[in-house]
């Protein structure tokens, strides 16, 4: 399974949530964890999806994204699970 790391933070507004899941949604990119807060206005969620199924190229998806949190006032990053991980190793 090929598993990428997604994150998304920005000023809280509705539909963030259904604007990010439905593009997932429209590339075959399986949710497999989410979590989700707001705290003081302030909009955060994290999820690991599955990307075994993407018909797109991966950096495609990541320019897509990146695209899609412009539109509606958010950061959205993605990166594939084994370089999070690097990134994060203590």
């Amino acid at each position: 399974m090929k598993r990428t790391i997604i994150t998304v933070v920005g000023k809280d507004t509705v539909g963030i949530i259904a604007k990010v899941c439905t593009y997932l949604a429209d590339n075959q990119i399986n949710i497999l964890d989410i979590s989700q807060t707001i705290v003081q206005g302030y909009f955060n969620m994290m999820m690991i999806v599955d990307t075994n199924h993407i018909s797109k190229d991966f950096g495609l998806i990541v320019e897509e994204l990146n695209q899609l949190g412009e539109s509606i006032g958010v950061i959205i990053k993605c990166q594939k699970e084994e370089i999070f991980n690097q990134m994060h190793r203590i």
